[in-house]
């Protein structure tokens, strides 16, 4: 698992300490936005933390329903002083552009509420099957994983953070300002490494919101571990969707939302 280098910049400020205002140095993440070209066209500009541009790139061109796999692209091309990517691809489903951030509704998720997806995500949505089992020490130790590596909210506070996991080790790590980018940097890396998800785990250390939660089935992944607990839609679309929600996995607890049978004791 390698980590690329996370940007990191520093503010003058006043913090109050004893009731006194002091003068102090405030290390605070950076936020950048990133244009995204398709085939010379405008596609989207994304506001992001300025590093793994191509794997953000790639896991948001696929999970968006934009290209069917990284194969169809023919070159991508990087400029990360000014946030731009050009990519040219062979394959590029017709009027995607057109639907992208639309609102499309269904009949599901759970208890009978009415659904709600994106239009692209009502096309490109998998449901999970999976025979993944996880002991609720691994669950616990992922946590307590997570919290230890990311150095960069350590001293920020100001990013999220998640992790592929599986066998008790985490195969890869991502960081972004934007929950939704880390699951992209985490995909795009498994598109290019061709690395199988549906046994694998993702732990992330926000809350799981249903933009997550759907991010998470496009990926095929089966589960998904947070420190934060997720929303009422979130737990829907996982119970219509096949996957297992954990949340408030902190110390010694957490709680299984859906899908209970994959957690053993």
């Amino acid at each position: 698992m390698s980590q690329d280098s996370y940007r990191i910049q520093k503010y003058p400020a006043v913090k109050l300490e004893e009731g006194n205002l002091v003068a102090v140095e405030q290390l605070v993440s950076e936020e950048a936005p990133l244009t995204i070209y398709l085939n010379g066209k405008e596609l989207v500009t994304m506001l992001c933390s300025p590093n793994e541009e191509k794997y953000i790139t790639l896991g948001f061109l696929v999970t968006e329903g934009m290209i069917h796999d990284i194969e169809a692209i023919t070159d991508l091309t990087i400029d990360s002083e000014r946030g731009f990517i050009w990519v040219e691809a062979d394959t590029v489903f017709p009027n995607v552009a057109n639907t992208y951030l639309k609102r499309c509704l269904t009949a599901c998720c759970g208890r009978g509420r009415t659904g709600f997806y994106f239009a692209n995500d009502a096309r490109t949505i998998k449901s999970i099957e999976s025979n993944l089992k996880i002991s609720a020490a691994e669950i616990l130790s992922y946590s307590v994983m997570l919290e230890e590596l990311s150095a960069t909210y350590h001293m920020t506070h100001g990013v999220h953070c998640g992790a592929l996991a599986t066998k008790g080790e985490f195969l890869l790590y991502s960081e972004d300002i934007g929950r939704h980018n880390v699951f992209d940097k985490l995909y795009g890396k498994c598109l290019e490494m061709k690395i199988p998800t549906t046994d694998k785990v993702i732990v992330f250390s926000g809350r799981i919101s249903s933009e997550i939660l759907i991010k998470v089935s496009k990926m095929a992944i089966p589960l998904i571990i947070a420190r934060a607990v997720p929303t009422s839609l979130a737990i829907g679309l996982a119970e219509d969707l096949g996957i297992t929600l954990v949340g408030a996995a902190k110390g010694e607890s957490f709680f299984v939302y859906t899908h209970k049978d994959r957690v053993t004791t």
